[in-house]
Formats: structure tokens, sequence, C-alpha cells
């Protein structure tokens, strides 16, 4: 059997087949993406005295479909270089093609006869060992391959990704009865170590696992809003982040899906079931009606809701489904809601909200809840083998903080069934006789390990080597030190991990100190350190509240030490005589980026957003991130050929100047953050393990600390030319006055100041320019209005 895949085919190039040809792309797989052959010339083809037997015609579809990734947002692509990766074709000219891959992935329109006649003739073509699946969200996988041969059908399997595929986690992975249980084991390593996914697998029923208890939950909950005589914006409320679901809860989930697609999901599974599942899953009248008025979403403008621009900005408009008319956006605040909020987590808030019985927002809750929960633990067994499965496809299928059986533990299972039986529910037989045995929970931990009921027995929870569960790990072992703002935990192997927990992870003085004691300890009893953490954001950038207040009380004496702690930290990173790796995941700007750019190494994950912001907020850069970004970018320069410093400086400067954030840790790497030397984790889960491991690489090696650098400047003549761009964006009206200001500051910076062109002056020079430049400008009044319109509206002010 194949025990790697170094080339793949995507049969399909519409939105879903064409995501995955991207994710195959941005992993460096090169990709081979067919679609059909036109059967009509368009206006523009006929011009040009084109013919149907022409190339570019025939592969018009998938080369639209390329060219759209482009433009798609968010976009598909780590960096435009993916798209090289990505050849196009036919699938009439080019399936002879299929025989030098070694993944075939079908994303044709759902239609088993279509996906048949397709297979017979991927079947064709193939050579033997080839993995070949399919992306349906709801076909027999079974049925689909029922006439093909015994080799095709020992590696055929269903592979569901969810949409987007670069960014939504699950993977949900259906073998038939004749597939190779080394090539599901095979295509469950790849999942989780190449492709980045949270894998699951599921049995071959309608929809899967998380299509099938999330459509009904979505139903059920159009329903209840029906029958309580709610509001779509009231659902939506209650629906999001207060019972740890997504911030798009409910009806804005479905204006971002589409209408069309989630009528499509909902269809499949009511053609296949009876009884009362059969009701459930029938398309409400008004949503119909929707889909008739062409009203799908966020594809078409509107939905279940609608933005209008009138002279004052944007406001969102909820539509009232017995008027279809749209009215102003409500929200459901109650006794219940408030309690909720004042609570932290979102186990806490959904047990407050349930237990307030006849409130209008805790009634609204349970009677959502509830049938979910029923509903999923009568499919247990059915749709997958274990709850941890069922649970697991909900958190990264639909963003579910909590799946289905870890919220019926967070309300608390005893006392939720009581209340269920009250009300006249049904309960599942097997959870009766949990109960009846004295298990009182689904899950259960016991020193660090997690254990799940499965068949009247708990069993061990199992998780990948390459996952670092920080929590669990503190369970086990405790903390070596901690403050309020960062803990120092042994990571083993001879490797400590520096992990943030302050408010959005923002650095203040607490976590420098953590810094500087971590380094302190590392230095004398590990063989390196990782600074990461498994939050939110690796890290925002510096308490910008608390330094507007002092800048506001005029203390430039404390504003001075803390930025002057901040650099000594970072040059302690820089120089530490253990190698330091920073694990920097989602957002990592401002402090973020300065904390991440000089580590011995990067450990980026594939989603890192990284820029250095502060000139938003009327600042540059005070913790070296100036001088540490344009030492990246000199070091990344070819050796021994002459290049122009000016350059690399107005690089840096613009970079800077526009608060320039990469999309990607690709994209990171291409604006100069990251270096050929840094490393990128695919699968966020394995970042603090690969961190580690690259720690442990470098000690290895026999890891010496820098030799302090010298830094060559631009002087006099690039502050001039630096300058000139920035007033030349001031007269086109692209910059203020202000803008102007805080860009005169930093080419200063860069510059190395007034001194002669390709001057080599010390680090310490350069952030002692970097401080000057960020104290004289927080105690502008322009930038302080921009740091307070930061923090109360989170985004920036042009002034």
């Amino acid at each position: 059997m194949k025990q790697s895949i170094k080339r793949a085919a995507v049969l399909g190039s519409g939105v879903m087949g064409s995501g995955i040809a991207a994710h195959l792309a941005n992993l460096g797989i090169p990709t081979l993406m067919l679609d059909i052959a036109p059967q009509q010339l368009t206006k523009e083809e006929e011009k040009k005295g084109l013919s149907l037997d022409d190339r570019v015609v025939r592969n018009r579809i998938a080369a639209q479909s390329k060219q759209a990734l482009k433009k798609q947002k968010p976009s598909p692509i780590t960096t435009k270089k993916s798209l090289d990766l990505i050849e196009i074709g036919n699938m009439d000219d080019d399936m002879d093609k299929l025989v030098d891959v070694d993944w075939i992935i079908e994303v044709v329109v759902e239609d088993l006869a279509i996906k048949k006649k397709v297979f017979a003739d991927v079947d064709k073509y193939r050579k033997e060992g080839t993995f070949i699946s399919s992306n349906t969200s709801g076909i027999s996988i079974e049925a689909m391959a029922s006439d093909c041969s015994e080799d095709f059908r020992k590696h055929f399997l269903g592979t569901h990704f969810f949409n987007p595929p670069r960014y939504l986690k699950l993977l949900e992975i259906i073998p038939t009865k004749d597939t190779d249980p080394e090539v599901v084991a095979f295509m469950k390593r790849f999942g989780e170590n190449v492709l980045g996914k949270g894998v699951v697998e599921t049995k071959d029923t309608p929809n899967f696992i998380a299509n099938r208890i999330g459509t009904y939950g979505l139903l059920v909950t159009v329903r209840e809003m029906l029958n309580g005589g709610y509001s779509i914006g009231e659902v939506d409320s209650v629906t999001g982040p207060m019972i740890g679901r997504a911030k798009s809860a409910t009806f804005r989930t479905l204006d971002v899906v589409g209408l069309d697609t989630f009528i499509h999901v909902a269809n499949n599974v009511y053609d296949q079931v009876n009884g009362k599942e059969k009701e459930v899953f029938a398309i409400p009248a008004f949503i119909s009606k929707m889909k008739a008025n062409g009203w799908l979403g966020a594809k078409t403008g509107q939905g279940f809701f609608l933005k209008k621009k009138d002279k004052t900005g944007s406001t969102i408009y909820e539509l009232n489904p017995e008027t279809l008319e749209y009215e102003d956006r409500k929200k459901l605040k109650t006794a219940a809601t408030e309690m909720a909020n004042q609570e932290k987590g979102a186990h806490r808030k959904l047990k407050t909200l349930i237990s307030n019985e006849g409130d209008r927002a805790g009634d609204l809750v349970w009677s959502i809840l509830k049938p979910v929960c029923i509903y999923t633990a009568e499919l247990t067994g059915e749709i997958a083998d274990d709850i941890v499965a069922i649970d697991n496809a909900m958190k990264w299928g639909f963003g579910w903080e909590m799946g289905p059986f870890e919220t019926w533990d967070a309300i608390g299972l005893r006392k939720s069934v009581e209340r269920m039986e009250v009300e006249g529910e049904v309960i599942p037989s097997w959870i009766i006789h949990m109960l009846e045995k004295g298990n009182e929970s689904f899950y259960k931990s016991d020193n660090g390990n997690v254990y799940y009921y499965d068949n009247e027995t708990y069993k061990q929870k199992t998780f990948n080597k390459k996952e670092i569960n920080l929590k669990q790990l503190k369970e086990i072992n405790g903390v070596i030190k901690k403050n309020a703002g960062a803990s120092l935990i042994d990571l083993g192997d001879g490797v400590a991990g520096l992990e943030f927990h302050s408010k959005s992870n923002a650095i203040g003085l607490d976590i420098i100190q953590m810094v500087n004691e971590a380094i302190d300890e590392v230095e004398e009893n590990y063989q390196g350190l990782v600074i990461g953490n498994q939050g939110k954001n690796f890290c925002v950038g510096a308490n910008l509240g608390m330094m507007l207040m002092e800048a506001q009380d005029d203390n430039f004496f404390e504003l001075d030490m803390v930025i002057r702690q901040f650099q000594n930290m970072a040059m302690r990173i820089k120089y530490s005589n253990k190698p330091i790796v920073t694990a920097p995941f989602n957002m990592a700007v401002g402090g973020g980026a300065e904390v991440s750019l000089p580590a011995a190494s990067i450990q980026a994950s594939a989603e890192t957003y990284m820029g250095l912001v502060e000139f938003g907020v009327g600042l540059i850069p005070g913790g070296g991130g100036t001088k540490e970004l344009y030492l990246k970018q000199l070091r990344n320069l070819p050796k021994g050929i002459h290049f122009d410093l000016s350059k690399v400086a107005n690089d840096v400067f613009e970079k800077i100047a526009m608060a320039t954030v990469s999309t990607s840790a690709a994209e990171a790497r291409e604006n100069g953050f990251l270096d050929q030397s840094d490393k990128i984790s695919v699968n966020p889960d394995h970042l603090l393990h690969d961190a580690k491991e690259n720690v442990l690489a470098l000690a290895n090696a026999g890891y010496q600390a820098p030799m302090r650098e010298k830094i060559p400047v631009v002087g006099d003549a690039g502050y001039a030319a630096m300058l000139l761009g920035s007033k030349s964006l001031q007269l086109s009206g692209y910059a203020s006055e202000h803008d102007l200001k805080i860009a005169e500051k930093l080419a200063y910076v860069l510059s190395g100041g007034r001194i002669t062109n390709s001057t080599e002056i010390d680090e310490q020079v350069m952030l002692d320019l970097e401080r000057e430049a960020f104290l004289s400008l927080i105690g502008e009044p322009k930038t302080q209005q921009r740091m307070q319109h930061m923090l109360l509206k989170g985004k920036p002010l042009r002034n």
C-alpha cells in the first residue's frame, strides 16, 4: 500500500472542488483539477473565432475556477504561489493523467448516477493502489463504488471536507465494507498530520455525523422560534457564544452557508428517514418562500438578515418570518441572559440559562438543546461508534465549543434527564441504564487522562501523540512558576514552555517578568524554551489600555521604563544561551510579533496573521520590532551578492507604515516575518509539539547564542527617500498630517539617525531610537485619540 501522497487529482472544480485543490496546493501537493468540457461557446470565445475543440475552451470551466480562487474571501489560498501547483484540464481529454496521481478526489454534482459514471471512468485510468474518495455530503459511499473493480473498492472511501476546506477543521472519513482497514488508518494519519484536519470516522448514513445533527439542530431552532414567537435576531442573540456556539449563531450561519445548500442537505435526510425525524427535516414554508425569492443569504446580498447603507453608515435588519419583511434587529435580554453574562466560560453560562425555568431566554435555549441531546443519543451507534466522534464532529465542523454529550454534562445529566421525563420526553434506554448504574456523566478525568462512557464502561480517550494539551499537562505536572500573566510549564524531554494567559494575551509587566524568569530557569535547568499558548490568539500586542492611561497621566518615566523592559526582554530572547522557539498562531500582531521575531526559531501555525500594526494607533513599534524585521530581511538576502540597502529599508518602512498583516504563515514568510529556517505547522493541535521538537533539534545540534549584530543603515539619503514617499501620499490625500509625522519618526529610526549611508550601528542605538520615537508619539493628542478609538471601537481612526 502507498505510504505517501505526492500528487493528487480533484474531479470537479466548483467552490468545494477548487477549495480542496487549493488546500492541497497550499500544502505543497501538486494537484490536477478537472471539470467537464463545455458544450457551448461563450460570446467572447465566438468573437475570438474559437471552437469547442480548442483546448482553451475545453478547459474553460476549470480555468475559471482556478482564477476565481484569487478573488474569493476568505481566501482559499495561503499564497499566490499555491496556484502554480494546480494544473487544470477536463474530464474528456485528461483522464489518462490520473495514472500519475496517488489520490483521486471526486467532487462532482450530488447525483448518484453521475458519480457512478465518473467512477467507472476513473477505474479505467487509475493505477492499482491509488486512493479514491468522494467528498459527497450525504450520498451513500457504498452505492457509488458498487460497480467498480475490487482494487478500486479496496482503496475507496468517503472524505467529507467542510467548506471552506482551508479553514474548517473537520474531515469525516467514511469507509465502506470493502475498504481496506490499512487504507482507513493511512487516511486518518494523513488527514491529521499532513492535511492538518481533525479526523472523525463515521458510518455510511445520511449526511454522516455533523450535517445530520447540525441540520437537525438548526431546524429545531427554527421550529422553536416559530412556536415561541421569537424573532430571528432574538434567537441569534442567545444561540451564539452565550451557549458555546460560533458568533454567527443560527441564522447568520445559515446566511453564510447559503439557504440553497442548507435546504439540499436537509432534503437529503428528509428523503431517507421516517416518522418524527422526517417531520423535523421538512423545510418550513417561509424558508421555501425565501428560496423562491432568491434570498439565499450572503451570496445574494440578503437572507435572514439584510444590510442597508445610508449616510450614517450600515444598519442590519432581520427578516420577519410571518410578513417576509425586514425589520429592526432585536436582541433577547432577560434576567437569565444578564446572569449568564456575568459567568465565565460557556459551561457556566449555559447552565445558568438552563436553570432559569420560566425565563424567556432560558426556555428557548432549553427547548433547542433538549431535542438535540435526545436525538444525538438515539443516533449513537448508528452514525458513529462512540460519543467522542460525535462531539468532535460538532466542534470541528460547526464550531460548537462543546459537543452534544459535553453539553449534556455541562447542564447536569441526571437533573436534565429528570426534567425531560417530567416533560414527557422518551430518553434512550442506554442513558437510563447508564444512570441506573450510578454513572453521572459521559466524560470524567483522572490524573490528567480523559475517559468517555462507552458500552457500560469508561474508556480512555486517545490523542495523536503530536497533541500537547497544556491544561492537562498542568493538572499532571503542575507549573514551575506563574503569575497573573504567564505560567512556566515542563513540556517534558528537557523543554520548558511559557504560556501567556493575560486578557487577550496582551503583554504587560507580568508577562515581561515571567519571560525573564523563564529564561533564567531554562538556562540553568532545561535544554530550551517554547513560548506558546492555547488561547484564542497567540498575542494581540502590548497592553494598549495601560499605556494610554500612563500617557494621559503624563507618566512618561514609567512608560520609558516599560519600553526599556520590553526591549531588554526581547534581547534576552534573542541572546539566550539556550534555544527559544516561539509558536505563534492566529493573531500575532504588534508585541506578539516583537516577541516572535528575535527568537532562535519561529514555529508558526499555518493560520498565523503576523504584522507590526502600531502605526494604526499612531505609534511605531517600540519593543525592537522595527529593528528585528529589518535585520530578518537583511539576513534573508543572498550571501556574497551586492544589494541595494535602501530597497530593504523601504520595504520594511512600507510594511510597518501600512500596518501589513499576513493572511497566513506562508505570506508572513513572503513579508519577511519568517525566514527559510523558520517552520510552519499545518495542524494547529500539533503546534506546541512541533515547536518542542524544533527546540530539541537546535539543542542537539549544539546551539550557541548568536553574536551581537551590527546593523548597516541607509542614513540621511535613505531617510529623505522614505520621507519623500510619505509626503507624496499626503499630497495625494492618502495620508493625514499626523500620518506624515508618524512616518517621519519611523524613517528616522530605520535610517539610523542623521548619519552616512551604509554606516553600521549597534543594535542598542536603533533600540534607543525606537524607544524615543515611541515615547514622543504616545504623547501626541492625535495618537491618544487613535488609541482611545481602537480600545472603544476595535478599529483604527483616521485623524
